[in-house]
């Protein structure tokens, strides 16, 4: 059995960095406004930091159950969000700018629901 209060914990860390991340992607209406200042580059290096810590702790999440909650959870490729982290980490200059944004515009907010669903299937079952 697994330490239930810190399965909470890191999924509420994640939940934290999704937030910052949407927080973060609000002004952005296009790839353009990622790659066409230095400003939009430092958007989107946080956003890709943020990314990063929601990958780690996916997998963080994953030892601390014993890889035994996620895939309860298959409407989110938890494979994907996990590989995402690895390509940002050691193939951050190969970052392809356009595989961010859509992310963010279109899987982060699903993401969200998931984790906010696993926060409280694992709070009711403590």
């Amino acid at each position: 059995m697994f330490d239930n209060e810190l399965a909470i914990e890191v999924l509420g860390q994640i939940y934290h960095a999704i937030e910052v991340i949407g927080k973060r992607f609000e002004s952005v209406k296009s790839v353009n406004d990622f790659t066409d200042s230095p400003a939009g580059m430092e958007k989107l290096d946080s956003i890709c930091m943020q990314l990063i810590v929601v990958g780690e702790g996916l997998k963080n999440f994953d030892k601390a159950t014993e890889n035994s909650v996620l895939s309860k959870y298959p409407q989110v490729e938890w494979k994907k969000v996990k590989g995402m982290r690895d390509i940002i980490t050691h193939h951050y200059v190969d970052i392809n700018a356009e595989a961010i944004y859509d992310v963010c515009q279109n899987k982060l907010s699903h993401l969200a629901q998931a984790i906010q669903l696993i926060m409280r299937d694992l709070n009711k079952s403590h």
